[in-house]
C-alpha cells in the first residue's frame, strides 16, 4: 500500500512539474493599448480567443490610459529598453512612428519572415493606403481603424416633429433641425467630439479640401496648414452663429461631448464610429448613425472621410520567438470571420472586404440601419486630399485646434483669427519636425 501511495505522489509530482514546465515555456506577447469600458472587454476577448486557440503563446493586453497616454507610455517604455511586443497607436501618430529611427519592425516584414505574407489588396483602400510605405510594405495592422459619422437621437427627431428615417444631410437642414430641436425644449440640440478631427479635417476631407500642402504630408516633410481657407473659416462662422443662438453647445476636448450624447442632453453629436458599441450599451433611448452634413454648394462635396482609429505596430529588438507569436496572433484576428465579428460588436470598419461581405451577408446592416455608413463613406474613390492626412507633431497640433477654437466660443476672437493662429502655431511645429527628422 506504501509503495502505491509513494508510486502516485511521484506520478502526481511529475504530472504538476510538466504542466509547470509547459506554462513556462509559453512566450509571452506584451500588448498595449488604449481600449476603455466595452472595447477593453473586446480586446481582451480577442486575446482570449487566440491564447485558447494555440498552446505556444500568451497574449497579454494592457490597457495604458487614452490615444494620448498610451502612445506616451508606449515612448517611455522604448526609452528605457521595456517597450511592449505592440503597441496600438493612433493615427496622428503614425508619421511620429514612420520617422523614429530603429523603434519599429514593418508588419509586412514581420510576416513574411515568418511565412505568413499579408495580402494587402484584401483591405479597404482607403485602410491599407494610409499605412502603407511607398515602397509598397505595409507598416502597422489595420486594427480599429473608424470614421467620423453623425449619431443621433430618434426619440428626441420624434420629439421636435422631425422624422427620425430622413435625418439631415446637408449643414443647411442641420440648422432647421435643431432649430426643431431647441424649440421642442432641447437645451443641446447639437455637440460634437473631437473638434479638430470631426469639424476640420473630416470636414476638409468631406469636402474635397485640403488640410495641408504636399497631398496633406504624404509627399514630404516640408509641409504647410491649409486649414484657414475660405470654405473652412465659414464652417466655423457657421458653428459660432449656431453656438450664440442655442443650437451648438461645445463640452470639451477629446471625447468630453459624449457623455452629453449618451445620456439624451445632446440630440446630435458628431465622432468616431467607434463610439458604436458603447453608446448601444448605454443609451436609453433609439439613435442612429448617419453620414457627415455638408454645405450642397460646394462643388464635389461630398467626396470620402479620413481614417480614424488606430492600428498594432510592432516594436524591435524582440526576439524572434515573440515575432513569430505575434505574426500568429495577427493572423488570427485578422481572419474574415473575427474581422467581421469585431465590426459588428464594436463599429469600427471591417478593414478587409472579405470582413465587410459577410456582415452584409448576415443581415448586420438590415437590422442595425447606419452600421454601413462608415464604410460607404470610406469605399468612395479617395483624392489627394482625401485619401488621409499624415503630418508631425499631430497630436500637438490638435491640441493648437483646441486651443484656438475655444476663444470663438467664449468670443475672444474670430473664427478667421482662430484659424490663422492654428496655422501659424501649427505651421512653427511642422518645421521644427522637418528640420528634426529631414535626413
Amino acid at each position: 500500500m506504501v509503495t502505491k501511495m509513494k508510486k502516485l505522489a511521484i506520478a502526481t509530482l511529475v504530472g504538476v512539474n510538466v504542466l509547470s514546465a509547459s506554462a513556462l515555456a509559453q512566450t509571452e506577447i506584451q500588448w498595449w493599448h488604449a481600449m476603455d469600458g466595452a472595447l477593453n472587454d473586446w480586446v481582451v476577448d480577442l486575446a482570449d480567443g487566440f491564447n485558447a486557440s494555440q498552446k505556444d503563446y500568451k497574449v497579454v493586453p494592457v490597457y495604458k490610459g487614452n490615444y494620448d497616454q498610451s502612445m506616451t507610455a508606449g515612448v517611455a517604455a522604448v526609452r528605457s529598453g521595456n517597450a511592449p511586443d505592440i503597441l496600438q497607436v493612433f493615427e496622428v501618430g503614425t508619421a511620429s512612428m514612420i520617422y523614429a529611427d530603429g523603434v519599429i519592425k514593418s508588419v509586412s516584414e514581420m510576416m513574411e519572415e515568418n511565412n505568413m505574407p499579408l495580402d494587402i489588396d484584401a483591405y479597404i483602400p482607403a485602410v491599407a493606403s494610409y499605412y502603407t510605405a511607398p515602397n509598397g510594405k505595409l507598416l502597422s495592422l489595420p486594427f480599429n481603424s473608424s470614421t467620423t459619422v453623425m449619431y443621433y437621437n430618434k426619440d428626441a427627431f420624434k420629439k421636435a416633429g422631425l422624422d427620425p428615417e430622413a435625418p439631415p444631410k446637408t449643414w443647411e437642414e442641420i440648422r432647421t433641425a435643431t432649430e426643431a430641436l431647441k424649440a421642442s425644449g432641447s437645451k443641446c440640440p447639437m455637440t460634437t467630439t473631437w473638434f479638430g478631427w470631426t469639424q476640420l479635417e473630416s470636414f476638409s476631407s468631406w469636402h474635397n479640401v485640403p488640410v495641408a500642402t504636399k497631398n496633406n504630408g504624404f509627399d514630404g516633410l516640408d509641409v504647410e496648414l491649409l486649414l484657414n481657407s475660405p470654405l473652412q473659416v465659414r464652417h466655423l462662422e457657421n458653428l459660432s452663429d449656431m453656438a450664440k443662438n442655442g443650437l451648438f453647445v461645445y463640452k470639451g476636448r477629446a471625447d468630453a461631448g459624449s457623455p452629453a450624447f449618451v445620456s439624451g442632453e445632446c440630440a446630435i453629436t458628431f465622432g468616431s464610429s467607434g463610439a458604436y458599441s458603447g453608446i448601444k450599451r448605454d443609451a436609453k433611448f433609439d439613435f442612429a448613425e448617419t453620414t457627415l452634413p455638408y454645405y450642397d454648394d460646394v462643388e464635389g462635396a461630398p467626396q470620402n472621410t479620413v481614417i480614424g482609429g488606430a492600428t498594432l505596430w510592432v516594436l524591435n529588438g524582440k526576439p524572434a520567438e515573440n515575432y513569430k507569436g505575434v505574426a500568429k496572433f495577427f493572423e488570427y484576428i485578422s481572419q474574415p470571420k473575427i474581422a467581421a465579428q469585431s465590426h459588428m460588436r464594436t463599429g469600427y470598419l471591417p478593414v478587409t472586404k472579405e470582413a465587410f461581405e459577410i456582415t452584409e451577408k448576415t443581415g448586420f446592416y438590415d437590422e442595425n440601419p447606419g452600421a454601413d455608413v462608415p464604410v460607404e463613406q470610406m469605399i468612395r474613390q479617395a483624392t489627394d486630399n482625401t485619401r488621409g492626412i499624415r503630418l508631425g507633431n499631430m497630436l500637438q497640433i490638435r491640441t493648437i485646434m483646441d486651443e484656438e477654437t475655444e476663444q470663438v466660443w467664449t468670443g475672444k476672437q474670430t473664427p478667421k483669427q482662430a484659424l490663422d493662429n492654428v496655422v501659424e502655431r501649427g505651421n512653427a511645429l511642422l518645421k521644427r519636425f522637418e528640420r528634426t527628422n529631414s535626413k
